[in-house]
């Protein structure tokens, strides 16, 4: 799926938080500016073709403050303890954090580096 995409997925650890979806803890597992995929431990929360706000918090490294984004479910694969779900990005309402956040994550896949390896 990875090389069909029009803009590279970047790998994070950002955490989400999805009020009135779920109160688990939600994991950024990659990030573009069109798209993104999350990890949830609560099956049944999502449905397919439906739109989120998902607040998306930044790995500390980044140094940049949580923003908003306006998703839409593309997909959704569940296995034994979670769900992977796939979201095209609508809408970012603080558009400068967003951009600047998949700015860092770019340089961090340039310069090699890991979340881990990020100062």
């Amino acid at each position: 799926m990875a090389d069909n995409r029009k803009n590279k997925r970047y790998q994070t650890l950002a955490r989400a938080r999805m009020e009135g979806v779920t109160e688990n803890e939600i994991v950024v597992k990659d990030l573009s500016i069109t798209g993104c995929c999350v990890e949830c431990t609560v099956q049944g929360a999502f449905k397919p073709d439906c739109q989120y706000k998902i607040v998306i918090i930044p790995e500390t490294a980044a140094n940049i403050g949580s923003f908003e984004l306006l998703v839409e479910t593309k997909w959704i694969r569940s296995s034994n303890y979670s769900c992977d779900i796939g979201f095209s990005i609508i809408e970012s309402p603080k558009g400068k954090s967003f951009q600047r956040y998949v700015d860092y994550l770019s340089w961090r896949s340039s310069a090699g580096l890991n979340s881990t390896q990020a100062v």
